[in-house]
C-alpha cells in the first residue's frame, strides 16, 4: 500500500510544538479532524486505548500511534515532525520527534496491517529518517515520503 494513498499533503505537519505524549496525540486528532473530517475527541480516545495496550514508540525517535474508528471509508494518515522531542515510552526509551498517525476502518483487517507495515518499513529506513530531519517544510516532508515510497514500487 502507497503512502501517497492513504498520506494527504494538508495531514503533514512540520515544526509541531508539543510538551507530552498526550498532547502530541491532541494535536494529531485535530490534524485528522481539520483534513479528514474525523471527529477530534474520538480520534485522541482511540489512540489513548491504544497506547494503554502498549506504547506504539518503535525506536530511534519513531512513533506510528494508530487506531481503528467507526465510519471511516478507508485507511488515512497523519504525519508529523515535532520541534522538539517528547518522551512517548518508546522500546528503546529514547524521546519521538518523527510520528505517524493512522486511523483505519474498524473492520479494516488486512488493509490496516498493511499500510502499518508499509509505514513501518518506511520510517524504519535511516535514510528517510534523515531526509525528514532535515526539512522544516511540509511539502518536502510529504514528498520525501512518498516520493520514496513510489521509488521503491517501480
Amino acid at each position: 500500500m502507497e503512502l501517497s494513498r492513504i498520506l494527504s499533503a494538508e495531514a503533514v505537519v512540520s515544526q509541531l510544538k508539543a510538551t507530552s505524549k498526550k498532547r502530541l496525540l491532541q494535536e494529531i486528532a485535530q490534524v485528522a479532524e481539520a483534513v479528514y473530517a474525523l471527529p477530534s475527541r474520538e480520534v485522541f480516545t482511540a489512540l489513548q486505548d491504544r497506547e494503554l495496550l502498549g506504547p506504539t514508540g518503535m525506536g530511534n525517535g519513531v512513533a506510528i500511534p494508530h487506531a481503528r474508528l467507526a465510519g471511516l471509508d478507508g485507511v488515512k494518515g497523519v504525519f508529523v515532525r515535532l520541534e522538539k522531542p517528547v518522551d512517548y515510552e518508546s522500546v528503546d526509551r529514547q524521546p519521538v520527534d518523527l510520528v505517524f498517525g493512522l486511523f483505519a476502518p474498524e473492520g479494516a483487517g488486512a488493509d490496516h496491517l498493511k499500510a502499518l507495515a508499509q509505514v513501518s518499513r518506511t520510517l524504519r529506513d535511516p535514510a528517510v529518517c534523515a531526509k525528514l530531519r532535515s526539512s522544516d517544510d511540509p511539502n518536502a516532508l510529504f514528498a520525501i515520503l512518498t516520493a520514496d515510497q513510489a521509488s521503491k514500487a517501480a
